[in-house]
């Protein structure tokens, strides 16, 4: 697999094998940041039980342009623009169409305008 075209182009198409690896790694990498800021207490206390950890916002704000790519090529995958991605700032419906249709049905069968089917 090509980690570099998969996380970082908002060209071509992807499948949801190589969607949910691109997942995989957000959440390997936001567990990885969790533990480093419990092991060096880089946390900071928002009241009543409320803790952000200072490694773990700076990961999530860097993975954000990776995130973008890899849910770009798959919504192409589903025959629509990158652009539906902000579907996902609709309170509750918006991130659960975001799980469904980029993380659950299938994409466009055969080439389409964002390029070839990713399983041909």
């Amino acid at each position: 697999m090509d980690w570099k075209y998969l996380l970082t182009s908002f060209d071509g198409r992807i499948n949801r094998a190589k969607f949910w690896a691109g997942i995989g790694i957000f959440i390997a990498l936001g567990i990885v940041a969790l533990i480093i800021d419990m092991l060096i207490g880089t946390t900071i206390d928002l009241g009543e039980g409320g803790q952000i950890g200072i490694v773990s916002t700076i990961v999530s704000l860097a993975t954000i342009y990776f995130a973008l790519a890899l849910y770009a090529k798959r919504w192409h995958d589903r025959d629509k623009s990158g652009w539906w991605t902000l579907i996902a700032l609709v309170p509750i419906i918006g991130g659960i169409w975001l799980l469904v249709e980029l993380g659950i049905l299938e994409g466009t069968r055969g080439a389409n305008r964002y390029g070839p089917d990713p399983l041909a």
